[in-house]
């Protein structure tokens, strides 16, 4: 049987860590000025892997202080805590910069769902298990741009199509939960399991411990936590062993 992995999430916004509710900006709450800080100190309560977001460059706004804190958070986390990284990376060159930077796996939006060859040349690139797919879903339609954008393509139809291409993990994210903490939507996501054989991370929602065994016991790869972490809902040691 896998591990479940719980990923805290660090989302960042002008270099500090932010949630957004429901992937809007003028929905913002700024957690922490110092993302270094936070990402040490999930690695020393136990996380194995940080799902880190450039939120800017989702936007096509200004990029640098927020890869300058994705330096640091890759200092902290040198050798001992995973680091997943999206938001933005829109071309094979961007995604190898951050590879080169020292992330584990990139995750791929926009560019994936507006090029069809994108998602796979970059599979071709870097191999399966460096690349993980967003797909960012309002009522079955998945969005791009920082979700201020439809693309048109249905949640299901590009999921199976991600599987022809090669791809081995996706990240499922209801929008209208995101941020809400009014619940996971794990059973899409155990569907998107089940019906593409691919590793599938839930992401938006977690509002409570009891979030976070269902989308264990739906056998999914994990789950993303952000503010329910944040504003102390729970701790992550009790995440990790609920």
């Amino acid at each position: 049987m896998h591990k479940f992995m719980l990923f805290p999430a660090i989302d960042l916004r002008a270099g500090k860590v932010v949630r957004l509710k429901q992937g809007k900006s003028d929905q913002q709450t700024t957690y922490e000025s110092d993302p270094e800080m936070v990402a040490r100190r999930w690695g020393d309560e136990g996380a194995i892997w940080l799902h880190v977001v450039n939120l800017d460059a989702a936007f096509g706004e200004e990029t640098q202080t927020n890869l300058d804190a994705l330096g640091h958070i890759l200092k902290a986390c040198k050798d001992r805590v995973k680091i997943q990284y999206g938001g933005g990376l829109r071309t094979l060159e961007a995604v190898e910069k951050a590879l080169d930077l020292g992330i584990t796996r990139a995750v791929l939006g926009t560019m994936a769902l507006e090029d069809p060859t994108f998602g796979q040349d970059a599979i071709q690139s870097f191999g399966t298990d460096k690349i993980a797919f967003a797909l960012d879903a309002f009522k079955g339609e998945l969005m791009s741009r920082g979700w201020r954008e439809s693309s048109g393509l249905s949640l299901m139809s590009y999921a199976h199509s991600l599987a022809r291409i090669g791809a081995s993990t996706l990240i499922y994210t209801n929008t209208q939960k995101d941020g809400m903490q009014t619940g996971v939507d794990w059973k899409k996501a155990k569907q998107l399991a089940e019906e593409t054989g691919l590793r599938v991370i839930a992401s938006g929602g977690v509002g409570s411990l009891e979030d976070i065994k269902r989308v264990k016991s739906a056998g999914l790869e994990g789950v993303i936590v952000g503010r329910a972490l944040y504003e102390k809902k729970f701790g992550f040691q009790e995440a990790l062993t609920c």
